[in-house]
């Protein structure tokens, strides 16, 4: 089978984590979250105070920020100027703050070319939301998954039970939330490409939407 970029969009708590690394262990791909990045820039707007409606200060953060990946056993950390910030990222307030930024196109601009570079080579499942739209409109495969908003605050609850006290209904608020930001903003939004493979994963297990997923990635990958 050829060599493939795949991209999988879709909205918050819809399984894209757990399904793209999933789909890229059973490939032997390298799996990239790029919605690490976006939690990568947030994480260093709120540790040095700068607005995320300040365009010059954005732009300055990120003319300083050396933000990377670094491939470790075949999973990717993130680097932020040096510092391994993989396990920081990951709080409600962040979650807001990168979907605040990444309406920004001084932030948007400076991570393109870096996940760009990523899928040079491919063989790489990458996990976002504009993914298939934006930055890899030419991409081998493109999914779009989504699922009930309900079922998505559960799926949030139950991964941040122990590291947030929000509850499922604040949880559920603040998907719905973004949802509406990430996908009314002007800049790259929440969509799917017209292109994309639709899969609702409410009624399925994470292990049931890799297997459909695979039917279509060795369809593609076989037909040249």
């Amino acid at each position: 089978m050829r060599k493939l970029l795949i991209t999988i969009d879709g909205p918050a708590g819809a399984g894209k984590t757990t399904v793209s690394r999933m789909l890229s262990e059973q490939l032997g791909y390298i799996y990239v979250d790029t919605g690490a990045l976006y939690r990568g820039v947030a994480f260093e707007v709120i540790k040095k105070g700068v607005k995320s409606d300040d365009a010059e200060g954005l732009r300055t953060l990120c003319e300083t920020l050396d933000l990377k990946f670094v491939l470790e056993q075949k999973s990717l950390s993130l680097i932020s100027n040096g510092k391994n910030i993989s396990d920081l990222i990951r709080t409600p307030e962040i979650t807001m703050m990168a979907s605040a930024v990444s309406a920004k196109q001084v932030v948007r601009d400076f991570l393109f070319d870096l996940q760009r570079q990523l899928g040079k080579d491919k063989c790489v499942v990458f996990e976002g939301r504009d993914m298939g739209t934006v930055v890899f409109p030419d991409a081998d495969v493109k999914f779009y998954l989504d699922a009930a908003a309900e079922d998505r605050a559960k799926r949030r609850y139950n991964e941040m039970k122990d590291k947030s006290t929000q509850t499922l209904h604040e949880i559920e608020k603040d998907i719905l939330k973004r949802d509406k930001d990430d996908s009314t903003r002007n800049i790259a939004p929440l969509k799917p490409a017209k292109d994309a493979i639709l899969i609702d994963s409410t009624p399925l297990s994470a292990s049931e939407v890799v297997d459909n997923m695979m039917i279509y990635v060795k369809q593609i990958g076989e037909s040249y």
